[in-house]
């Protein structure tokens, strides 16, 4: 952890034992928030949003914004996972939302593909795919089969 930790408080400690208990996983600061509540732990919204952001400025968290119509999502990273330059795309079902995690090197092929050629340097952090999830796609085909 670097020299800008804050205050160590209650509420950081149990959200960063929540953040621990879900690796590799995008969370919104809604779903942080109806964590504590089903668990029936007192913690304002505000003081989530406020704490969430302060881990990112810690670099213990990694907070992605993938486009204006979704919220930001934040991912545990404890020890500067992503800091390290490894590439972290994403996909984003247009039907349901879900937002998936990809760590793939065939994808950093793409980046270095776009700098060879067309001297562009893509940030992998906030390269965003979009299309249909696995789910919604076999849904879709049951939704198909179905109406024959």
């Amino acid at each position: 952890m670097n020299n800008k930790t804050k205050y160590k408080t209650k509420q950081r400690d149990i959200l960063i034992e929540y953040l621990e208990s879900v690796p590799k996983t995008h969370i919104t600061a809604g779903d942080v928030c109806e964590h504590f509540k089903r668990c029936g732990t007192s913690i304002g919204q505000a003081t989530v949003y406020r704490q969430l952001e302060g881990l990112v400025d810690e670099g213990v968290l990694q907070k992605y914004i993938i486009d204006t119509a979704s919220p930001a999502c934040f991912e545990y990273v404890g020890g500067n996972i992503h800091h390290s330059g490894e590439a972290c795309f994403h996909c984003k079902c247009e039907r349901c939302g879900k937002l998936i995690h990809l760590h793939c090197e065939e994808l950093s092929a793409i980046g270095n593909h776009l700098m060879e050629h067309h001297g562009f340097r893509l940030n992998p952090l906030r390269t965003v795919f979009y299309g249909v999830c696995e789910d919604c796609a076999a849904s879709e085909a049951e939704d198909r089969e179905e109406s024959k």
